[in-house]
């Protein structure tokens, strides 16, 4: 009867400390990203760059729209040779095009990652992760957008919310 008892003790505070194991949280790092950054000046240099690049890709997208319907007159006028000129332009302006937004979205990403992986920023961001984990008991935060492993996910084990408005209360003081 004893060793019943104590092999029945064993078990729950077994399961217990399982239970406690495989607690774990989700954070959404782009969203804390945007959130909390959004008024920093390298996020604004960030998004000025964005938003001149874009400009310069719609720039282009609209000169290339341009030359087909010129294309297209000098073909229904029958002038061969017009249409074989834009249509050559029309491929090298085309190619240019993807080149450009090739290399720009690489660049933009990058700096994007660097912004994301400065010093100061991930401090802030593991100091807050690590509080918020270890008192409300998590034993391990996931990075939600960079782990290709979670298939789903409980809006109860988020605690994107809560990371962001931590972050700005101490931004404040």
């Amino acid at each position: 009867m004893i060793k019943r008892i104590l092999i029945l003790l064993v078990l729950n505070v077994s399961l217990l400390n399982a239970q406690q194991l495989t607690r774990f949280a989700v954070v959404d790092m782009p969203k804390v990203y945007t959130a909390f950054f959004r008024d920093s000046r390298a996020v604004r240099q960030f998004e000025e760059r964005s938003e001149k690049v874009q400009s310069e890709i719609d720039k282009m997208t609209r000169e290339i729209q341009d030359l087909k319907s010129k294309h297209l007159d000098a073909t229904l006028r029958g002038d061969q040779t017009e249409s074989l000129r834009l249509e050559n332009l029309i491929y090298r302006r085309s190619e240019f095009l993807k080149d450009y937004f090739k290399t720009k979205t690489a660049e933009l990403e990058d700096q994007k990652r660097k912004l994301m992986q400065s010093g100061s920023f991930l401090d802030q961001i593991y100091d807050e992760i690590r509080y918020i984990a270890e008192s409300e008991g998590y034993t391990m935060v996931i990075d939600l957008k960079e782990s290709n492993g979670i298939i789903w996910h409980s809006t109860t084990v988020d605690i994107t919310n809560k990371l962001i408005q931590n972050l700005q209360a101490k931004s404040r003081n």
